[in-house]
């Protein structure tokens, strides 16, 4: 019954351990790598959605 009422009290946390440190310096997908995102790799489907991504980015600079 202890158990219960600390976690009607305090709630239950399905976050991280902690006990590793978080690298956000890590690129884990290939679509956010630089040569991907700039359609230099060779894939023509990527050179597309690299012009569209540049007309995005332009598309309220003046």
């Amino acid at each position: 019954m202890d158990d219960f009422q600390n976690i009607l009290e305090n709630g239950i946390n399905f976050g991280r351990g902690g006990d590793k440190p978080k690298d956000d310096d890590k690129i884990k997908t290939k679509a956010k790598k630089k040569k991907y995102i700039t359609g230099a790799h060779g894939s023509g489907s990527a050179r597309q959605k690299a012009k569209y991504r540049e007309q995005r980015a332009n598309r309220h600079k003046k």
